[in-house]
């Protein structure tokens, strides 16, 4: 499992853009964020090979961002719950990752098979 955010825990950070002129201010080789499905985002960071995460609330933006190479998609507990199964039944390379604002929802998040949290407010 992995875990982001939590001050325990030295992990990969993520630089959020809004738009492609964003990317130039991120450091090179870093993750960019992406907070909301913007497909001319997900298509730039695909043709130019950048890591990327991805925030959806459907299940057609979580296939179209593993399509589209994204390192990492973020959705809510339950959607993420729903994603699991399907991220394992088609073999995504993108990571299901569930947003959670306290580490007690670590376990529950461990018992549902979710690749890993993103963790907002500690």
């Amino acid at each position: 499992m992995k875990i982001f955010g939590h001050p325990w825990i030295n992990s990969e950070e993520f630089y959020t853009i809004k738009t492609i002129e964003d990317i130039k201010d991120t450091p090179s080789n870093s993750i960019v964020k992406i907070d909301s499905f913007k497909i001319e985002l997900l298509n730039y960071c695909d043709r130019n090979s950048l890591s990327y995460i991805v925030s959806v609330s459907t299940i057609k933006e979580a296939i179209f961002a593993n399509i589209l190479h994204a390192k990492y998609i973020l959705a809510s507990k339950d959607l993420a719950k729903e994603l699991m199964p399907i991220a394992q039944n088609y073999l995504f390379d993108t990571l299901i990752l569930a947003s959670i604002s306290s580490d007690s929802e670590i376990e529950e998040i461990a018992k549902s098979n979710i690749d890993g949290v993103l963790i907002h407010q500690l």
